[in-house]
């Protein structure tokens, strides 16, 4: 289980999150050493562009390993926040290789992203309300900016799973890319903004991602309030453990 730093050329830096049994799935160690990575790419001159997929062909990332441990604290929260970059300003433009399935707060880390492309086989979805779990990870703020309203609502609300012809006709990725291509579309993507200047692209996604960050911020009491009142519900408990039994929750 690890978060995976490669270079491709001078300029391009790829991250892979690498957790296959779990379809890529994040462990709390795993967000954190991908909230330091994004601090140091974010500071390192030489980087350009990010490039960010799922080891395999399987999955993109699943989103938290709910599995282990499930307790909150104020330094939990803000290291997901990190690693998601919910509320952080980063200045290099990130393509995302959605290589397979993104779900929870793997689509939460994906709406981070700047340009994104998906595999035929790809499935996007937020499953949170199924398993009595608010969306903490930007999600229920950021979505309804990039997808619209009704488009929002239905990923948030019904929990289901939708395909990447789908994704793709909504705008929650670019385009769907070719089998075994996305990878290749990714890096192509990666070098022509790279070739750009790095001055004005850092400046155009600065500002894009401040706007997008003090709006996170501005909803952030409300956030931990709404998270806190559903974590502290019967419900979570249920939702929880069906999820670990993988059976279907009863919330009469």
């Amino acid at each position: 289980m690890e978060i995976r730093h490669s270079a491709h050329g001078r300029h391009i830096a790829v991250v892979t999150i690498d957790n296959q049994p779990r379809r890529n799935a994040m462990t709390r160690a795993m967000m954190a050493e991908l909230a330091n990575l994004w601090d140091r790419l974010d500071a390192d001159p030489a980087c350009r562009a990010v490039i960010l997929t799922g080891a395999g062909d399987k999955a993109f990332c699943a989103g938290a390993d709910i599995s282990g441990d499930l307790s909150a604290s104020a330094e939990t929260a803000r290291t997901i926040n990190r690693a998601l970059l919910k509320d952080s300003v980063f200045t290099k433009p990130i393509i995302a290789a959605a290589n397979g399935d993104c779900a929870g707060g793997g689509v939460e880390l994906l709406i981070s992203t700047d340009i994104r492309g998906a595999a035929p086989a790809a499935r996007f979805g937020l499953p949170e309300v199924r398993y009595a779990i608010y969306p903490f990870g930007g999600a229920a703020v950021k979505l309804i900016h990039q997808i619209g309203h009704v488009h929002a609502m239905d990923l948030l609300l019904t929990g289901r799973l939708v395909d990447a012809a789908f994704a793709a006709r909504i705008g929650l990725v670019n385009l769907v890319v070719e089998p075994g291509r996305v990878m290749e579309w990714a890096i192509g993507v990666a070098e022509t903004i790279a070739a750009n200047s790095p001055a004005a692209v850092q400046a155009v996604k600065q500002q894009i991602s401040t706007g997008i960050a003090d709006t996170v911020r501005e909803r952030e009491a409300l956030e931990q309030e709404l998270g806190d009142r559903v974590r502290a519900s019967a419900d979570f408990a249920e939702g929880v453990a069906a999820f670990r039994e993988k059976r279907k929750p009863d919330y009469s």
